[in-house]
């Protein structure tokens, strides 16, 4: 899975939620309707100026985008390599993201 289209697809979610056009978005976020289609649709590499205007258009943090993609982007990893479904695969507690092993090992793994 292309990162881009993981970034576009967050982005179109954002807008969705807020039942606003694409029309909308570009104007606030100043980039053309069709280039901003483009990075929804996974067709374009955004950077980083561009996702932080587009972040800003939409009121929500570039932290979040980037966290909810990355928490996907970890479920299709993980899927890939157990060949389980991403919607089941668990995300792991903050204490566990401390200590790995307690997360493929059970809680008393991290203390071994």
């Amino acid at each position: 899975m292309l990162l881009r289209r993981l970034l576009g697809d967050e982005l179109r979610r954002q807008r969705l939620r807020q039942s606003r056009t694409l029309r909308e978005v570009s104007a606030d976020a100043r980039v053309s309707l069709g280039y901003l289609s483009e990075v929804e649709r996974g067709q374009k590499e955004a950077s980083s100026e561009l996702l932080s205007s587009i972040c800003e258009a939409l009121g929500v943090n570039l932290s979040a985008v980037l966290r909810e993609v990355s928490d996907e982007l970890r479920g299709l990893e993980l899927a890939a390599a157990g060949g389980v479904t991403p919607a089941l695969v668990p995300v792991p507690a903050e204490a566990e993201l401390a200590h790995p092993r307690a997360a493929l090992n059970g809680p008393d793994a991290a203390a071994a």
